[in-house]
């Protein structure tokens, strides 16, 4: 049997994803490499005639609306070239509106968990042979389909949505309104798969254990006759970003620094020292303290994306000084980074993606660094769960690979401030709390107040698709969370005027020590992803302060499920939480991803 092409040999993808500036275009791409296909992704209005080479296209999803003149469109000559194409979400939509039907803003929108009834011979087309007629999916979406264009049949339903997905299949046209790359999607993978191989009739030509030779190659050509310089974290991103320029270049070309920002947990410095040492690359990297040249210009901001810019211009100050000081101002030094795929696609890096959150390795200071050549990021097109493969597949410490993911900025945006004291307020199912959050629904970033619900998180999921539920139904929200335990009745409590303060930033730090070793000796750090744990301005004159758990699975950062815990552990943990001076309350956050990013800024 002939090895599949590497990339680099691979000219003519089999498989074109067509961008429409959906947070998962390349989650669908690599979906689609996954199962053995080579695909790119390119712009949506890449002109028919350029795409000629291709088995099939697959339409992305977007948080525009179809109706709106300046959304993206495709070129319509696709679906008359004899390709096959399958719509996704906002795809499907598309499709829609330029093949004839109608398009329409839905009663409300459909964030997270559904189920899809596949309708009479919805089994026996191509797109869903063998699968059942009853499958768990994922929706984020607003518009729907509320009339298919002639010659469509309908394939399936959800509760709330009448056209989940749509067909015509003697013209190889086929779209779904729910988004079947993401893994919440229990059918996702035999859906793309029937696409792929029975009605496009691809053959398997990449496989991915081809990455490490290829990625070291392209640090190569990218660093050239430079050296390379690291800022590591001591995370897996930044550690296999540094170990792949180490074996790529040599030790003699490499060094990093570890920055200590004053926004670390507590012990992080400890730990990182150790690992490179235990890694034999404790003469490539050397630590330094920059505690007051970030946490001055963060005094008193309360503004999340503020936060991130700031933090990312110091990192680039700090680079800039530290180079300096060391001669490395010769043009013989670039910059490196673990910058991974989700860092760019939630920042708005593909061309038409809606900003979530700014990631610190995109603000204005990197951005000039990458216009002028000077950064090389091995791992800018893997995905969390690749990353760690990789950094098996060059022997690094499960110690290291598996632990959580910690962001960039550290305890910065999981420390939220308030402008102003301000009472709860009391709706029918809860409490509001204006203290407002990150979410992405319908593709596009949402910036909220959180739900606050007086009831016992349990371990049933049922509070969890309560939530999701409540999301849909309730405008202005995009988080709910539960109150575990307080000093004092939910109702009484209020949000406080507050920012970021060595005060506050070391109350979170001793929250997360607690939490992360009751986890670690009770196992449940090794059932879960990631389990950030974030402190609100909300309580009492005494204790102003409350605690937000926010255990969650996931496989690669872009979409999670929220995470139950056993009560007596739980209870165990708030217990502890609650001795920790200024914590008044401690809450669970029920959010999945979508309609809630995993972290709260």
């Amino acid at each position: 049997m002939t090895a599949p092409a590497p990339v680099s040999q691979a000219k003519i993808p089999q498989i074109t994803v067509l961008d429409t500036g959906g947070q998962y275009c390349h989650l669908i791409a690599r979906r689609v490499r996954e199962l053995g296909v080579y695909s790119e992704v390119r712009p949506s209005e890449t002109p028919a005639t350029e795409l000629e080479g291709s088995k099939g296209l697959i339409i992305s999803g977007g948080p525009s609306s179809v109706y709106d003149p300046a959304s993206p469109s495709v070129d319509p000559a696709i679906f008359r070239s004899g390709q096959s194409v399958l719509g996704i979400c906002y795809g499907q939509q598309l499709m829609a509106h330029l093949l004839g039907g109608d398009v329409r803003p839905g009663a409300k929108g459909e964030f997270g968990f559904a189920t899809l009834e596949l309708d009479g011979g919805g089994n026996r087309t191509p797109l869903f042979e063998g699968l059942p007629a009853r499958q768990q999916i994922w929706m984020s979406h607003r518009d729907t389909v509320a009339g298919m264009p002639p010659g469509f049949s309908q394939l399936g339903t959800t509760s709330t949505c009448a056209i989940a997905a749509m067909a015509a299949p003697e013209r190889g046209l086929y779209s779904v309104q729910f988004h079947p790359e993401v893994v919440h999607t229990t059918e996702g993978r035999r859906i793309l798969a029937n696409f792929l191989f029975d009605v496009c009739g691809c053959v398997k030509d990449w496989d991915p254990r081809h990455r490490i030779p290829l990625v070291e190659q392209q640090i190569r050509e990218t660093v050239g006759a430079r050296n390379v310089f690291f800022f590591v974290s001591g995370g897996v991103d930044s550690t296999v970003a540094y170990t792949l320029c180490l074996r790529a270049l040599g030790e003699a070309r490499v060094r990093g620094v570890y920055v200590d920002t004053g926004l670390m947990r507590e012990g992080e410095t400890d730990f990182v020292r150790a690992m490179f040492n235990s890694l034999g690359a404790a003469g490539t990297v050397s630590i330094e303290s920059a505690a007051e040249q970030f946490l001055t210009p963060l005094a008193g901001v309360r503004d999340p994306e503020t936060k991130r810019q700031i933090i990312g211009e110091e990192f680039v100050r700090v680079q800039e000084r530290i180079i300096e000081a060391r001669h490395l101002l010769d043009g013989h030094w670039i910059l490196g980074q673990g910058t991974i795929y989700p860092d760019t696609i939630e920042s708005g890096g593909t061309e038409k993606a809606a900003t979530i959150k700014t990631h610190h390795n995109r603000v204005a200071g990197i951005q000039r660094l990458l216009q002028d050549k000077r950064i090389v990021e091995p791992l800018s097109s893997f995905y969390k769960d690749e990353v760690r493969e990789i950094g098996r597949e060059l022997g690094l410490p499960d110690e290291l690979l598996d632990r959580h993911p910690f962001p960039g900025p550290g305890l910065a945006i999981r420390c939220l401030g308030a402008e102003r004291n301000e009472p709860l307020e009391r709706v029918t199912d809860g409490f509001i709390v204006p203290v407002r959050s990150v979410g992405v629904q319908g593709d596009s970033r949402s910036y909220a107040p959180v739900l606050a619900l007086d009831l016992f998180p349990g371990t049933d999921g049922r509070l969890q698709a309560e939530a999701t539920e409540l999301i849909n139904r309730m405008q202005g929200i995009n988080r709910v969370m539960a109150r575990v335990a307080s000093h004092a009745p939910l109702a009484s409590l209020a949000v406080h005027a507050s920012s970021l303060t060595a005060g506050r930033l070391e109350r979170l730090r001793r929250a997360d020590a607690i939490v992360r070793r009751i986890s670690h000796e009770s196992g449940f750090d090794k059932t879960i992803w990631q389990f950030p744990v974030v402190l609100i301005p909300l309580g009492t004159d005494a204790a102003p302060d409350s605690v937000v758990l926010r255990p969650v699975h996931s496989v690669d950062g872009m979409t999670a499920q929220s995470v139950g815990m056993e009560a007596p552990l739980l209870n165990a943990m708030a217990a502890e939480l609650l001795t920790v001076e200024g914590v008044c309350g401690v809450f669970y956050d029920l959010t999945h991803k979508p309609p809630a990013t995993i972290e709260w800024e």
